[in-house]
């Protein structure tokens, strides 16, 4: 199943506050995001649909094994670009913005290309 690039911020959101604590609900990614009720409970709603997500009976938000893995690989890409573009010295809030942008665009292939040459030759 294909998600837009706004389930994998949402996706990407819930990971970081699970992160944070074990316990993330709807206000929360809304608050993180800076999103309205009704739109965060939207998606919120998409993700369920789609298997992403579960609902607990406390209201409390919690990936699933599809979920997890797609959250990760998302994460993974933002923070390594974000470092990549720092590193070659644009500044945290830019870099931070355009790696946003990048990781829900980048193919796999040209992704595993950067984190190999990073790995091997550093970010510098």
């Amino acid at each position: 199943m294909t998600i837009r690039e706004s389930g994998e911020m949402y996706l990407e959101t819930i990971y970081i506050l699970s992160q944070k604590s074990s316990s993330v609900r709807s206000i929360d990614v809304g608050t993180y995001m800076g999103y309205s009720k009704p739109s965060v409970s939207r998606a919120i709603g998409l993700l369920k649909k789609d298997g992403y997500i579960v609902i607990d009976e406390n209201g409390y938000l919690k990936l699933t094994e599809q979920g997890e893995c797609k959250a990760k690989r998302i994460y993974e890409r933002h923070t390594l670009l974000s470092q990549l573009l720092m590193n070659l010295g644009v500044d945290e809030e830019t870099a931070t913005e355009d790696a946003c942008r990048i990781e829900h665009y980048i193919s796999q292939k040209t992704f595993d290309a950067i984190k190999e040459h990073v790995r091997k030759y550093g970010s510098n």
